[in-house]
């Protein structure tokens, strides 16, 4: 088997303390090839006005969690992973409490990933599901 050398080297343009992720409180437990999991504490600022946690919320954690995952095992090839479509289901309304979700890989393609998505509450309550496909592209320049 030939070596390919060192994995590329990936500075993410904006600091992870910074991004969507952090802004909305995503806590990763597990973002593997084939698993990812994550949490969420609901806050107002999650909320519409009606008091139950916006659907967008929902679908960002879902592409977030099948992102971080895809990435985790395509940066070594010199690839990055970005969002190619969301499709998301809402079930029922989470209106405190933390949102969990699990992401599991259902198709590992050359230029595709594709992952399912449950949002539970703290009760275990299915609230949302989502297909997620991930594009896999390569690396940028710097």
């Amino acid at each position: 088997m030939e070596e390919s050398g060192p994995a590329p080297e990936f500075d993410p343009l904006v600091p992870l303390d910074r991004t969507f992720d952090a802004l909305i409180g995503l806590q990763y437990e597990v973002a593997g090839p084939e698993l990812a999991r994550g949490t969420v504490e609901v806050a107002d600022h999650h909320k519409q006005p009606y008091g139950i946690v916006h659907g967008g919320v929902l679908a960002a954690i879902a592409e977030s969690l099948a992102s971080a995952a895809t990435a985790a095992a395509v940066i070594p090839e010199g690839m990055i992973a970005v969002g190619l479509s969301n499709q998301t289901s809402f079930l029922r309304p989470v209106t405190g409490g933390t949102i969990h979700a699990e992401a599991r890989r259902r198709h590992r393609g050359r230029t595709t990933w594709v992952w399912e998505v449950d949002l539970t509450d703290d009760e275990g309550r299915l609230c949302a599901i989502v297909r997620m496909t991930i594009a896999v592209r390569p690396l940028p320049q710097a």
